[in-house]
C-alpha cells in the first residue's frame, strides 16, 4: 500500500485479491455461452443469472472498495503508529542515523542518554568523543564500536539501513524539524555492558603473574666478606625485598642465595609500573658495611597460561642481566616495557663465563665445516677487531673462516690495508654481503659481533641461511634480537667485542697465538670504544689490552692508523662550535657529512669533545648521510643516553649510544629528542 497526496490506491496482491469477483464474470460469461450453443432453450434464464451477479460484483467492488481502503489504511496507521511506540519505549536506546554520522531519531532511552538539541547538530563521534565512530558502515554489514559514556560502558552496533527497507513512512525527522530522508540511514543500537566490562576487568586483575627477582652482584659483593657480614647483608636484602612487596599480597620464593620468585595479582601491575620498581632505587641505596648491591625483576604477563607467565618472566629476567641489570622488564603478549637502568653495569671480577662460553664457541666450530663472520652495518674498527679474533680462533682449529664486511670506511680500509695481498692471509678473507649468501649453509657456523639486534647486523639475511648462529656483544640487548642463536654471549659490562674476544681467545686453545697485524686491529678496537681508555675501562679491559701488547700489539702504529684528515678535524671543529645548550644540562650540535668518508665517527668524536664542557650531562650530535639522521649520544655518569637513544629505536651503552631516523630533517630530529627529553625528564626516567 502506498501513500500519494493526490489518492489512495490498492497496489500489489491485496489489489489482485479483490479484483476476482471480475476475473470470475469472464469466466462465468464463456461458461453461459457454451451452455447456450448446447442448450438454446435455457439461453433467457442464463442471461438473467449472469446479469445479477455482474451487477452484484459492481455494487461490491464500487461500494465496498473505499470501505476496504478505509480500514486497511486504519490498520496501517494504527501499525505503524505500534511500531513506532514500541521503539519509542524500547528499552535498548536506539536511534537513526544520516550517512554523515548525525542523529535523525531516537527512541526515550537514547534521549534521556543524551543532549537530544546538542546531537542534532554533531555527528555521534564527538557526542561520545570518540573519533573511530568516524567509521560508518558502507556495506550491509553490522559494524560494532566498545564505547563509554558516562560512567558506563555500550556496546555500539551500526547497520545499514536502505530505502527499501524503511520506505516513505518513516517521519523521525520531522520530530527533530530536519529535511526527510532521500538516502540511506545507519540503525544505531545502544546495549549497557557495564557489568560485563566490570566482570571482565574485575577477572583480568584477579590474574596471577609470575616475577624474578635476582641480586646482580651477589658473588662480587660478598668477595672477601666473612659469614656474618655476608648474612646480616643478605637478611637486609631480604627484608627490603619483603617490605616492598607486601602492599602488593605478594607470594615470595626463596629459590637460590641470590635468586627469588613473586607471584602477585595482576591489578597490583599497574601500581608497580607507576612506581617504575621503586625497589631498584631502594636496593642500589642500601648500603651496609659499604657493600652496594642492585637486582634485576622480570615479569611475565601471559594470562591464559601459567606457564607462559613463567617462561616470559624467564625471558624478561635474561633481558635484564642482558642489558646490564638494575632494571625491570616486563614481557607481555603485545611487546615489552623497559623500568631502571640507569647505573653502569658493574664489572665482573670471575672470568668463568668467558671461559666456558670460549669453550662452546670452540666445540660448535670444530662442528662445522667453515665460519662466517660478520659484524654490524657501516663496520667500526671495534667490529673488524673483533671479526679478526675469530678469524684466528678459526685458523687455529683449521677451519676456513670469512669476515663478512660490506662497504667499509676508509678507516677500515687503512685497518684491513695489511692483510689484503699479504701471503698469511686468504685473498678472500674479506667478503661482501652478496658473496658472503653464496657461502653461508647449515654446515657453516655464523659468529655476529658487536651487535645483536638482526636488522643492524652488515647482511641480515644470512641469519636465515643457517641453523648454528653465535651472538657476541657488549651491547644492550633490546628486544629485537637474534632469535636462532645456538650461543649468546652478549656482556653489556665489556668496553668493547674487542675485549670480550681477547678474553676467549686465552681460553680457546693453548696453540692460539695473534699475529701483531691481528692484535693491532683488536687494540684499536678496545681504544675507539673506550676513547684511549677514558670510558668504561676496567680491571678486564686493561688485562685484555695487556694480552693483546703480549702478542705485539704497537700503540704506536695504532695512534697513526686512526689520525683524521683536516677535513674531518675542521668539521668535528666546526660541529664543537656550532653546539647549543638545552635545558642547562644538555648540548646539541649539528654535524656536516658532505664530503666526508666517515661522518658518523666524526659525530662521535664531536660528541665526546663536548662532554669537557662544564655542567654538561650529555651532549647530543646529528649528523644527515645516506637519506638518514645519525645521533651519537654521549654522556660520563650522570646521564643514561642508553634509554633515551632506545625512545627513538636505538640503543647502545649507559655512556655512549646511537639511533637513526628516517623521513625527517635534522631540525625534526633534534626537536623529537628535545621532547623525548623532556618527556622523561617529567615522568621521572631521568633526573
Amino acid at each position: 500500500m502506498k501513500n500519494n497526496k493526490s489518492s489512495v490506491r490498492l497496489d500489489g496482491a491485496l489489489a489482485s485479491y479483490l479484483q476476482w469477483p471480475a476475473y470470475l464474470a469472464l469466466v462465468l460469461v464463456c461458461f453461459d455461452i457454451c451452455l447456450c450453443l448446447y442448450f438454446p432453450a435455457a439461453t433467457p434464464l442464463v442471461l438473467i443469472y449472469t446479469i445479477i451477479y455482474l451487477m452484484i460484483s459492481i455494487m461490491i467492488w464500487v461500494f465496498k472498495r473505499q470501505q476496504a481502503l478505509r480500514e486497511l489504511t486504519s490498520f496501517a496507521t494504527e501499525f505503524n503508529h505500534a511500531q513506532h511506540m514500541m521503539l519509542k519505549e524500547l528499552d535498548v536506546p536506539f536511534g537513526m542515523l544520516d550517512m554523515n554520522g548525525h542523529l535523525v531519531w531516537a527512541n526515550n532511552d537514547l534521549k534521556d542518554l543524551i543532549s537530544i538539541e546538542k546531537s542534532v547538530k554533531e555527528p555521534i563521534s564527538k557526542i561520545f568523543n570518540n573519533e573511530s565512530l568516524n567509521v560508518l558502515p558502507t556495506v550491509e554489514e553490522d559494524v560494532e564500536y566498545h564505547i563509554s559514556y558516562g560512567r558506563n560502558s555500550y556496546l555500539m552496533r551500526l547497520r545499514l539501513v536502505t530505502p527499501s527497507e524503511y520506505g516513505d513512512t518513516i517521519l523521525w525527522r520531522a520530530e527533530q524539524n530536519v529535511d526527510a530522508p532521500d538516502d540511506s540511514l545507519i540503525a544505531m543500537f545502544l546495549y549497557d555492558e557495564t557489568e560485563n566490562v566490570a566482570l571482565k576487568k574485575e577477572n583480568f586483575d584477579e590474574k596471577m603473574i609470575v616475577g624474578l627477582l635476582y641480586i646482580d652482584n651477589f658473588e662480587e659483593a660478598f668477595e672477601g666478606a666473612d659469614e656474618v657480614r655476608r648474612s646480616l647483608v643478605t637478611a637486609w636484602v631480604e627484608r627490603e625485598i619483603n617490605k616492598y612487596m607486601k602492599p602488593y599480597d605478594a607470594i615470595i620464593k626463596h629459590l637460590e642465595k641470590d635468586r627469588y620468585m613473586f607471584v602477585i595479582k595482576q591489578r597490583y601491575l599497574t601500581q608497580l609500573e607507576a612506581d617504575r620498581f621503586s625497589i631498584l632505587e631502594n636496593i642500589r641505596n642500601l648500603n651496609i658495611y659499604d657493600l652496594t648491591m642492585t637486582i634485576s625483576i622480570g615479569v611475565g604477563v601471559y594470562t591464559d597460561s601459567y606457564i607462559k607467565a613463567y617462561e616470559g618472566a624467564h625471558e624478561a629476567i635474561d633481558l635484564a642481566l642482558g642489558r646490564g641489570g638494575d632494571q625491570a622488564v616486563v614481557k607481555r603478549p603485545s611487546g615489552i616495557a623497559y623500568y631502571g637502568g640507569t647505573t653502569a653495569s658493574q664489572e665482573k671480577s670471575t672470568r668463568v663465563k668467558a671461559r666456558v662460553k670460549a669453550h662452546a664457541l670452540r666445540e660448535y666450530m670444530e662442528g662445522k665445516e667453515k665460519v662466517v663472520v660478520m659484524g654490524h652495518n657501516m663496520a667500526d674498527i671495534d667490529a673488524v677487531g673483533a671479526s679478526i679474533g675469530i678469524y684466528r680462533i678459526a685458523k687455529t682449529l683449521n677451519k676456513r673462516c670469512y669476515i663478512c664486511l660490506t662497504d667499509p670506511t676508509a678507516v677500515i680500509q687503512v685497518a684491513t690495508a695489511g692483510f689484503i695481498g699479504n701471503p698469511d692471509y686468504e685473498e678472500d678473507m674479506f667478503i661482501n654481503g652478496t658473496k658472503a649468501k653464496g657461502i653461508v649453509d647449515n654446515d657453516t657456523l655464523l659468529v655476529v659481533v658487536d651487535v645483536n639486534r638482526p636488522s643492524y647486523t652488515d647482511t641480515p639475511d644470512l641469519l636465515k641461511q643457517t641453523n648454528a648462529v653465535v651472538v657476541l656483544d657488549h651491547h644492550r640487548q633490546m628486544s629485537d634480537k637474534i632469535d636462532n642463536a645456538v650461543l649468546s654471549y652478549i656482556e653489556p659490562y665489556a668496553s668493547s667485542a674487542c675485549e670480550m674476544i681477547a678474553e676467549i681467545l686465552q681460553y680457546t686453545s693453548e696453540d692460539l697465538k695473534l699475529k701483531p697485524l691481528e692484535a693491532d686491529a683488536m687494540y684499536g678496537g678496545i681504544m675507539i670504544d673506550t676513547n684511549n681508555f677514558l670510558v668504561k675501562a676496567g680491571v678486564r679491559t686493561y688485562e685484555a689490552a695487556a694480552y693483546l701488547r703480549r702478542n705485539g700489539a704497537d700503540v704506536t702504529k695504532i695512534r697513526k692508523m686512526f689520525r683524521t684528515d683536516f677535513n674531518e678535524y675542521r668539521a668535528k671543529a666546526n660541529a664543537v662550535s656550532s653546539a647549543e645548550v638545552f635545558m642547562q644540562s644538555y648540548v646539541f650540535a649539528v654535524s656536516e657529512s658532505e664530503g666526508l668518508e666517515n661522518p658518523t665517527v666524526v659525530a662521535a668524536q664531536a660528541a665526546n669533545e663536548l662532554l669537557n664542557i662544564e655542567g654538561v650531562k650529555g651532549s647530543f650530535v646529528f649528523t644527515e648521510y645516506n637519506s638518514k639522521i645519525y645521533i651519537s649520544a654521549r654522556s660520563i655518569d650522570e646521564l643514561n643516553v642508553q634509554i633515551i637513544m632506545e625512545k627513538l629505536g636505538g640503543g647502545g651503552h649507559m655512556s655512549a649510544a646511537g639511533a637513526q631516523l628516517e623521513n625527517m630533517s635534522v631540525i625534526e630530529a633534534m626537536n623529537k629528542v628535545k621532547k623525548t627529553i623532556i618527556e622523561m625528564t617529567e615522568n621521572k626516567e631521568i633526573k
